[in-house]
């Protein structure tokens, strides 16, 4: 399973990048899964609605489906949050995996950074961030895009996950 992480502070484009490179990378025909992290209580289902009501009464996951989709909401009732790979390892088969957020974790990942960022960049601290897009040139050792070079990006994941010469062998 090929990851790509989009990494960066909070309102400086992680979620505008992610979403036009699944669009970008599923418009070239590939199969895209994302797991979009949240650092506080985020809850999909709202108060009243039958799984909601399902939830609240203790089940542990409910799978709420009809004729375009399903989604299986997981209540942890205490345990500690799932890591990256544990929810990788729940995704149905793909070509593409975009994660959004995570940025403790090792995978590769591209930094999104504004120049209006009151934050630095992680880059420095993180040797798996392999390119920076942003809306300057940052002085950054590796590949750097503009945010809106959104195939160029996409072209770079690309041939990022393709596998070595070596590992052919």
């Amino acid at each position: 399973m090929n990851v790509i992480g989009i990494v960066g502070w909070k309102n400086c484009g992680k979620t505008t990048l992610a979403s036009a490179l699944i669009r970008e990378l599923s418009s070239r025909g590939l199969t895209v899964n994302s797991i979009k992290h949240a650092h506080h209580a985020v809850d999909v289902d709202q108060p009243g609605t039958d799984s909601y009501r399902h939830r609240e009464a203790g089940a542990r996951e409910v799978i709420l489906a009809g004729g375009q989709r399903f989604a299986i909401m997981h209540e942890l009732r205490g345990a500690k949050e799932p890591t990256l790979d544990e929810l990788l390892a729940r995704l149905g088969p793909c070509d593409w995996v975009v994660v959004e957020g995570f940025k403790s974790h090792s995978h590769p990942k591209i930094e999104v950074h504004r120049r209006a960022c009151p934050k630095k960049p992680l880059y420095p601290n993180d040797a798996s961030i392999l390119a920076v897009a942003a809306d300057y040139a940052p002085d950054f050792a590796g590949p750097g895009f503009d945010l809106n070079d959104i195939p160029g990006i996409a072209d770079f994941i690309l041939d990022a996950g393709k596998p070595s010469a070596h590992e052919n062998e």
